[in-house]
């Protein structure tokens, strides 16, 4: 409940992660379920799973390619494992990472939030015109101070250059001072152990993480956020 969450305290700003925090990434899958049939659940899995594959090794071997790139890659690989082949399905799956649909919790917090006068911003591994259009699309832009992607470091979170950024970019010099929010384990966890206070929103039932990094909690829905900051 979120009375049981404690109060975060010295809090300056609040970053929150895009993909699986506040846009659901399944979403572009889901609206070609029609065609997908019984595979659309499995690309779904294979695509992300893909997807952040991708990103780690490149980051890992210095081979860096923007989000929109990787996730073409991914998607081509996990098309081809399960024999799916249909013309125009890839163009039409890739245009849907364009038009994520947000989680519903996340339109509720992000407004709530937004009513307090906190400041917000967007830490993504997505490319600047990837983050623009879902952003825009649902009217965050008004919202959020700054949408922040990796390509201004060139890496991949989990990089600590890439959670250093956030800090650049606010003037802020104590780790602390800044609310990280995401849905993934692996990045919730790392960014704790770069130093941010961070919130993993747990959005799939199962185990916790095996990482370092302290999280100072985990939530059912965003909205529990909101007493929390």
């Amino acid at each position: 409940m979120a009375g049981d969450l404690k109060k975060l305290e010295g809090v300056q700003v609040i970053v929150f992660d895009a993909y699986g925090t506040l846009f659901d990434v399944a979403s572009a899958v889901t609206k070609q379920s029609a065609v997908l049939g019984d595979k659309a659940a499995e690309l779904s899995k294979l695509w992300r799973a893909k997807q952040l594959e991708y990103t780690w090794i490149r980051s890992l071997v210095g081979a860096h390619a923007d989000f929109w790139q990787v996730s073409r890659d991914a998607l081509d690989f996990a098309l081809e494992a399960l024999q799916i082949s249909e013309a125009g399905l890839a163009e039409e799956l890739m245009n849907g990472l364009l038009a994520l649909e947000p989680f519903i919790d996340a339109v509720a917090a992000v407004q709530a939030l937004r009513s307090t006068s906190r400041r917000l911003a967007i830490l993504s591994n997505g490319s600047p015109s990837m983050l623009d259009s879902i952003v825009r699309r649902v009217g965050w832009d008004k919202h959020f101070e700054r949408v922040l992607s990796v390509e201004e470091v060139g890496i991949y979170k989990p990089s600590r250059r890439v959670y250093r950024l956030a800090m650049q970019k606010f003037g802020i010099q104590d780790a602390p001072s800044i609310c990280f929010i995401s849905g993934n384990g692996w990045d919730a966890h790392s960014a704790a152990q770069f130093g941010f206070q961070t919130v993993r929103i747990k959005r799939v039932a199962g185990p916790d993480d095996r990482l370092p990094g302290k999280l100072v909690a985990t939530v059912e829905s965003l909205e529990q956020l909101v007493g929390m900051v």
